[in-house]
């Protein structure tokens, strides 16, 4: 099995059985060991928070439920992570896109995702 980084909307859509995750992403999801970052989760929270995100339950009791329900792995955020992005072309300007890919290129993991700018870093990336 690998490992893989869930972009947050990839996580969201696996645990709503969103139309929108092509059938190339749930396979992989399906058959490889799952990461997703604290960095998703704090986005999920402020996008919870402005508004722009409804989730069936409220984030600290729904984001914990779906990564036990899936056997999801939670990845920390570590300072050589954080200060990997600070090296990375400005080819992507989102802070949390930019934290994802700093954490797959320091794990050495691909990104389950529908952005393709992500290639631009040299991280593969599954859709």
């Amino acid at each position: 099995m690998t490992r893989l980084l869930l972009d947050t909307h990839a996580f969201l859509w696996w645990c709503e059985d969103a139309p929108q995750l092509s059938l190339k992403a749930r396979e992989a999801i399906t058959g490889n060991d799952c990461l997703v970052s604290f960095a998703s989760f704090w986005e999920i929270a402020i996008k919870v928070s402005l508004e722009k995100l409804r989730l069936p339950a409220k984030p600290e009791k729904y984001l914990p439920e779906q990564m036990s329900l899936n056997g999801f792995e939670q990845l920390k955020i570590s300072l050589r992570q954080m200060m990997r992005t600070a090296a990375l072309p400005f080819h992507h300007r989102d802070p949390f896109d930019r934290l994802l890919i700093a954490q797959a290129l320091e794990e050495e993991v691909a990104i389950v995702s529908r952005d393709p700018m992500i290639e631009l870093y040299g991280v593969m990336r599954i859709w």
